[in-house]
């Protein structure tokens, strides 16, 4: 309690120009006496320490110790706190409020927070995915199973028990990894597939994967341009064409087609892509590709009554 208490001393000093140590007392809750033994203590430590006297005295730190110690620069402190404003629009974690709080105390002096957050990163999750990361984050930290129903690609419903590892973000999208008991092996879930999350009382050993290895063996295991496609764009798709597939892999024509060799992991992923560019694309290659979006699109006819 009491290195609690100098630490958190330590950060209001180095936080605020000067501090009463009336003040100091009331907000932990000691008395004057326990204040000065703290201001000695911290003192002893290494941290210069000044008193001034009067009705506008108080403590501060020496001016110098803060610029003498300096490690970091202002660009690093912006990454930083960026970083981690992203991560508090995540989670909403009071522990990194508090982190957030220690960063700017840290800061150079002729620069203030708002200096520090000239980027903002806003990992904001959908209202679905928010409900179950803050549950899975204290289901990873105190090693305890959580079950909940899983929807593979197809639409087929499994139950899961898994030991939870860590949550990651990836392509604006959250998952989870972990080491599923069905299957024997680590797996990666995506958050809004997830059914049902309950958190067990049953707690596991935390096993020796870390979120490198998991991304090597997913990306090992994964082919991403299995089927390979040649696609033309009309015009009106040019913004778009260019948001998905930068400018690189694009071949712009005279007539303001743009012709794009794209690659997806499977059949049904490549449909469900093209298709969501309705009449603004046509598939030049492969014929399997050509036939099964055909086959989408007849179903799709028979759906809506047209002959």
């Amino acid at each position: 309690m009491k290195l609690d208490r100098l630490l958190s001393i330590t950060m209001t000093l180095m936080n605020q120009p000067r501090v009463s140590a009336t003040e100091l007392a009331e907000r932990f809750e000691v008395s004057l006496r326990t204040i000065y033994r703290d201001m000695d203590a911290i003192n002893q430590a290494g941290i210069p320490i000044v008193s001034f006297p009067g009705s506008d005295g108080g403590y501060e730190i020496m001016s110098s110790f803060r610029i003498d110690r300096q490690v970091l620069s202002l660009d690093d402190f912006s990454a930083i706190y960026s970083a981690l404003r992203g991560a508090r629009s995540a989670t909403e974690s009071l522990n990194i409020d508090k982190l957030l709080e220690k960063i700017g105390a840290l800061m150079p002096q002729q620069a203030g927070v708002a200096d520090a957050a000239n980027l903002d990163l806003d990992f904001q999750p959908t209202p679905n995915d928010k409900e179950k990361i803050g549950p899975l984050h204290e289901a990873i930290k105190q090693l305890r199973l959580v079950r909940f129903e899983y929807l593979d690609t197809k639409g087929a419903e499994s139950e899961r028990s898994v030991e939870p590892m860590g949550l990651f973000l990836k392509g604006y999208v959250w998952y989870l990894y972990g080491y599923c008991l069905a299957r024997s092996d680590i797996r990666i879930f995506r958050l809004t597939r997830m059914l049902r999350l309950k958190t067990l009382s049953e707690t596991f050993e935390r096993r020796d994967f870390t979120l490198q290895d998991v991304e090597r063996q997913f990306m090992s295991r994964a082919d991403f341009a299995k089927v390979k496609a040649k696609l033309c764009f009309s015009p009106e798709a040019k913004t778009r064409v260019r948001d998905e597939f930068g400018f690189d892999r694009i071949t712009d024509h005279p007539d303001g087609t743009l012709s794009v060799a794209a690659g997806y992991s499977s059949l049904e992923r490549a449909v469900q892509k093209i298709l969501s560019y309705g009449s603004q694309v046509t598939v030049l290659d492969p014929p399997e590709l050509i036939e099964e979006l055909k086959r989408h699109v007849r179903q799709m006819a028979v759906h809506y009554g047209i002959a």
